[in-house]
Parts: C-alpha cells; structure tokens; sequence
C-alpha cells in the first residue's frame, strides 16, 4: 500500500521489494516456474561451457526473460481467475487456455533460439 509520507525514492524501494517477494513466490511455490527456472538456469551454465558470443547471450536471455515472464503472467491469470471463480465454468476455461498458450508460444519460440544458438556448435 501506498504511504503518502514516503519519497520517491523511498516507494521505488518499497516497490522492489515487493516485487522480488513475488519473484522469490513465484519460484518457491509454483511448478511451472521451477520447471522454467531450472531449465533456465542449465541454459545459462550450457552457455558459459559452449561459450556462446555476446549476441548469442542476448538472445538466449532474451528468451529465458521471455518464458518466465510469459509463465508469470499465465500464473497470475490462473490464479485470479480461479479466485474470482473457484468452481468450473467454460468462460474462465477458456481464458486460462488462452494465457497458457501465450506461455506454450514463448517457450517454443525460446526451443527455437536455443537451436539457432546450439545447432551450429555441433556441426
């Protein structure tokens, strides 16, 4: 919440840590996330052992950057969704569907980077 007494600075701080205590829920709680997380962070050691130039590596964490956020948001839609309402209904349904799709199209696009990437250091 908002304290009128804070400075600027003070609320950016404030903001941060908010948002790192998400980050931090998001990775201890939720098994998508630990699944992108992880797959995320082999990417990134695969990476220094392939030594992958500095292009390379802004694609790469473009990608992962991609996947997690495209899995948070698809979190936070599921879980607000089934919050405003718990039981079954084919509208929410449908939604759901829709915000995990936007994660399956970041996460194929980011198989493919990493081909792009990868494919030619084995040929």
């Amino acid at each position: 919440m908002k304290n009128p007494n804070d400075s600027f600075l003070k609320g950016r701080l404030r903001s941060l840590k908010f948002a790192l205590r998400g980050a931090f829920l998001l990775i201890t709680t939720e098994h998508s996330i630990m699944v992108q997380f992880s797959i995320a962070v082999l990417i990134t050691i695969f990476g220094f052992v392939m030594q992958i130039s500095a292009t390379e590596w802004m694609f790469q964490l473009l990608a992962i950057g991609m996947v997690l956020v495209a899995e948070s948001l698809n979190t936070g839609i599921e879980k607000l969704s089934d919050f405003i309402h718990p039981d079954y209904h084919k509208r929410i349904g449908f939604i759901k569907d829709i915000s995990a799709g936007a994660a399956t199209f970041a996460a194929i696009i980011a198989v493919i980077i990493g081909l792009i990437i990868y494919i030619p250091k084995f040929s």
